[in-house]
């Protein structure tokens, strides 16, 4: 219904599933359409070209979003961003469901677009499927309803799996940066609560003491896509060292150069954002990067000459305890924003240089292991992920025979289960 009438905006309680409503189904988990973000009024649907639908309509998502799928459990109408199927008396909703869903590779074959995919109409209207007598179809929704169950328990396990590598992880940094290598080290208190206890020939110094801080430039649009080296929030975000090759170019003058420079050491903070947990977030810069500037959402601090070694600021900066320092002290209106006089408060531990390095030099190598773990642990899930989707295309186009199938006492390993493991 169009936006531009309030008319079809007033008195709305029909389920209308968007492309916003979409997260729902994409971990082929999910069967029945849950609870919408927007409704439509009777009039709305009446006077544009949505349709109410029964319940047991099969949808499939066609753009941006592509191939998901999953069942209306109660009467609805969709966006046209989905193919909506109305199962006839000879085809169970269940069986086309799983036949969508084991037709992902087609939908990656058929979607078209550089950046907003999405499959036409006339690739749609050609969409074929085996119709085995409708028990028979029941037989093997019920077969893949059993077996893709054990599936995603695995995959869900090794996603468990993923996250507390994760916690183990930030764990082996915090404790290295804060409390050192030798257990057997002398302790004092640090006087910070969030540090606890350090080693007793560390120093603890607010950031103000340790170097220099300067925000970052504001930049109009038109001066991107050409001249010097920029470095947006994005490359601070998503790494842990600034880029040898920042993602962005700009204009900048050599005023700009000289106050927003990036040199080996320095430290690069987000320094807005829409949620809290997204400030403060570290990036240091390994190498200098010559004729470099940095966003106006960032913040860098610059240390000290021989005060902290870049690779260990790398392991110190980025660390959730330093964010959770930031977290209290946010001024937020309507977007969280750290302030130069927060991040100067920052307690620091601050051990001799040449424990730095071997600190950097420790948590480089459980990096690696941890790295290694972690790939191998993504690379299992998504072999799981593709097990399932080949043995529910199997299913559906008959080359496994269910017809004698009958769900195995929780004694014995169905064939699934023993290849998975």
């Amino acid at each position: 219904p169009s936006r531009s009438k309030d008319k079809y905006w007033v008195e709305c309680h029909i389920p209308w599933f968007t492309l916003a409503d979409v997260w729902q189904l994409r971990e082929g988990k999910q069967v029945y359409l849950g609870e919408t973000k927007e409704k439509i009024s009777d009039l709305g649907l009446a006077e544009s070209a949505a349709d109410l639908l029964p319940a047991g309509t099969v949808i499939v998502s066609r753009t941006a979003s592509v191939g998901f799928s999953g069942i209306m459990p109660r009467p609805m109408a969709t966006t046209q961003d989905f193919v909506n199927w109305i199962p006839g008396k000879s085809m169970d909703s269940k069986y086309l469901l799983y036949v969508f869903r084991g037709m992902e590779h087609e939908f990656a074959r058929l979607k078209m677009g550089s950046t907003h995919k999405t499959i036409y109409m006339p690739d749609v209207l050609k969409f074929t499927t085996p119709a085995p007598p409708l028990e028979e179809q029941k037989q093997i929704a019920s077969f893949l309803d059993y077996e893709t169950a054990k599936i995603d328990a695995l995959i869900a396990m090794q996603q468990q799996l993923i996250a507390l590598l994760g916690e183990k992880r930030q764990a082996v940094i915090s404790h290295a940066v804060t409390k050192g290598l030798n257990p057997d080290a002398p302790m004092r208190d640090s006087g910070v609560q969030w540090l606890g206890q350090v080693p007793e020939h560390w120093e603890i110094k607010n950031l103000r003491y340790l170097g220099q801080v300067q925000n970052g430039l504001n930049i109009g649009g038109d001066a991107f896509g050409s001249g010097d080296p920029f470095v947006s929030y994005g490359d601070a975000y998503n790494n842990a060292n600034v880029p040898e090759t920042p993602s962005g170019l700009v204009r900048s003058t050599v005023d700009d150069q000289e106050k927003c420079s990036l040199e080996a050491g320095d430290v690069l903070f987000t320094r807005t954002s829409e949620t809290v947990d997204d400030i403060g977030v570290a990036c240091t810069c390994l190498r200098t990067i010559p004729r470099s500037t940095f966003a106006g959402f960032l913040i860098r601090f610059r240390p000290n000459a021989r005060t902290l070694d870049a690779n260990y600021s790398t392991y110190l900066f980025r660390n959730e305890a330093v964010q959770g320092h930031f977290s209290g002290s946010m001024n937020i209106v309507t977007r969280a924003s750290l302030s130069q006089d927060v991040l100067k408060s920052l307690p620091v531990c601050v051990p001799p240089l040449d424990e730095q390095a071997e600190i950097a030099e420790r948590l480089n190598s459980s990096r690696d292991d941890f790295d290694e773990l972690e790939a191998k642990l993504v690379d299992q899930n998504l072999l799981l992920r593709e097990r399932r989707t080949a043995l529910i295309s199997a299913a559906v186009t008959g080359k496994i025979d269910v017809r004698g199938w009958k769900p195995p006492s929780s004694a014995a390993k169905s064939e699934t289960e023993m290849e998975v493991a």
